[in-house]
């Protein structure tokens, strides 16, 4: 992408990076100030809730209002569009979800670290021998979050509408807990093309014009009904099913 055709939102005025600036100084507070509960909780076996609070905190920092439609169900898995790395803040500010992500992120320390602390479970896509152990880590972060996010398309779109759902994403779900339902999730934001990290724009990059945003990022969480029946019958008719609502429903949010 040449600078003729680059969005103006690529690039950050000089006058914004003071904002950058404390925005990701108060992250960092924030960080400081959680970490040291989390472990103290976690060593009193204590409900955890620390890790609720930074994402949502730094969802805050850097902008995001959020607006709930719907009803979230406990002990939910939520099947949910992705569009931004604020998808997360957002949805753990509303249900306090875990996620699943991709096995490729464990292999970073830091990040397989932060991402245990919110009982983040790791898909391996091609690996139906570890289905059994994903299962069992699906059962505990649901019992022990109250909700589990998994994003089908495998990466971010840019909100204006769906990739396909990949069914191998959903391998995780298809023996699911007794009393889980699957719920599928729309994320709507207002000004999605801004917000999207797609093409060829670095992940910091993204990071970054997001924080230089003066402007609110506003965000509408629709919590569609669960899925029953037939749309339960294996992963295949699982991401089928979540899809079809989620793209009627942001048919009738536009």
């Amino acid at each position: 992408m040449d600078e003729a055709t680059a969005p103006q939102s690529m690039r950050i005025s000089l006058f914004a990076w003071p904002l950058v600036a404390l925005r990701i100084a108060l992250m960092l507070a924030l960080l400081m100030v959680c970490l040291p509960g989390y472990y103290l909780w976690r060593l009193l076996g204590l409900p955890r809730f620390w890790p609720r609070i930074f994402l949502a905190g730094t969802g805050l920092i850097a902008g995001l209002r959020v607006t709930v439609r719907g009803a979230h169900h406990p002990n939910a898995l939520l099947i949910a569009n992705h569009v931004s790395w604020l998808d997360i803040l957002a949805i753990a500010r509303a249900t306090g979800s875990a996620f699943v992500g991709h096995s490729g992120l464990a292999s970073v320390t830091l990040i397989r670290h932060l991402c245990a602390m919110n009982d983040t479970v790791f898909v391996a896509r091609h690996d139906r021998a570890s289905v059994a152990e994903q299962v069992e880590q699906v059962r505990f972060a649901i019992a022990d979050t109250g909700a589990l996010t998994i994003f089908p398309e495998g990466t971010t779109s840019d909100g204006t509408g769906l990739l396909p759902f990949k069914s191998a994403l959903l391998s995780a779900a298809e023996e699911l807990p007794g009393g889980v339902t699957v719920q599928p999730l729309l994320l709507a934001y207002e000004e999605a093309a801004e917000m999207a990290w797609v093409g060829e724009e670095h992940g910091l990059t993204n990071f970054l014009r997001i924080l230089a945003r003066v402007r609110p990022v506003r965000l509408v969480l629709h919590f569609l009904p669960e899925l029953e029946g037939e749309a339960l019958a294996g992963r295949k008719a699982i991401a089928a099913a979540a899809q079809a609502a989620i793209e009627e429903e942001m048919g009738r949010a536009r």
